[in-house]
């Protein structure tokens, strides 16, 4: 997941509504706004940033050469995970590839489909088609320490065509804690671990944050550097749990965001889960 804060508070609703409206709902001017000038004053500007942005794109080139160079740990292949038809070896989540790439999916022990990771989610419904990865030669799973028939149950309700497997009670680099985007590597019949990154770090696999960042009023959280008299921004994730009617809110009848598209999704009275529970 990305940075889910641990004890979510709601931002205080405008006007009575049921949750935190969006940075600018409110209309109007806003005081302290970037200054108003012609097309050329601000193509100026947007070419100032773009050396910038460049530099930024080429230290991103250089740390991934630096991630292809990273050491390997090699470990035991033919460890079992839990498939969608039974146990199956590690290995045969390549697929015949010689690499994958695994999300694993923090589980909250027998929670209903409203109480499962938010901050998972994201990571999860923004992974959904993996093509590319695969027309590159890349294998794509999900793990996950629930248990097979909850997560069976779970998969078809958000609609995932990825294959999930259950990690539960396996030691690292194929188990333990859940969170990150890992990668690894085959070499005939011997698997290695070369990568792996949480938290922030999983950033690149949730497109809307990049494209959130190039909006006037970015994520629309309290920690972003913003400009004098903008929105201040609501608590870190604010909106990756929403009521029915899309309001944001992290309360017992919210879900993950995108469940709501999802058949035979409904409020319910509760998430069926305690912050810091899941397995």
């Amino acid at each position: 997941m990305t940075s889910t804060p641990n004890t979510p508070e709601p931002a205080a609703a405008p006007d009575g509504a049921g949750g935190p409206a969006a940075p600018g709902a409110q209309g109007g001017a806003l005081p302290g706004r970037p200054p108003v000038v012609d097309l050329a004053t601000w193509q100026a500007a947007r070419d100032e940033l773009l050396v910038r942005e460049k530099a930024h794109t080429r230290e991103g080139d250089a740390i991934a050469a630096a991630v292809r160079r990273l050491p390997m740990v090699e470990f035991d292949g033919t460890v079992e995970v839990g498939g969608p038809t039974g146990p199956v070896p590690f290995i045969e989540l390549f697929q015949g590839r010689d690499e994958l790439m695994v999300y694993k999916h923090m589980w909250y022990e027998g929670a209903p489909h409203q109480g499962q990771c938010e901050g998972c989610t994201t990571t999860a419904w923004h992974l959904r088609d993996t093509s590319y990865l695969a027309a590159r030669g890349v294998s794509f799973a999900v793990l996950t320490t629930g248990l097979p028939a909850e997560v069976a149950e779970y998969v078809a309700f958000m609609g995932y065509t990825q294959p999930w497997y259950s990690v539960r009670d396996l030691a690292a680099p194929i188990g333990a804690d859940m969170g990150p985007l890992t990668c690894y590597l085959r070499d005939g019949d011997r698997t290695f671990l070369t990568y792996s990154t949480t938290a922030r770090g999983n950033e690149p696999a949730n497109s809307s944050l990049a494209l959130l960042d190039r909006t006037p009023y970015g994520r629309g959280e309290a920690w972003e550097e913003k400009p004098a008299g903008w929105p201040a921004g609501h608590h870190a994730c604010w909106y990756w749990r929403t009521a029915a009617d899309t309001t944001a809110t992290w309360g017992p009848t919210s879900r993950p965001t995108p469940q709501w598209t999802r058949p035979g999704a409904t409020p319910e009275e509760t998430l069926g889960r305690e912050l810091g529970e899941y397995h």
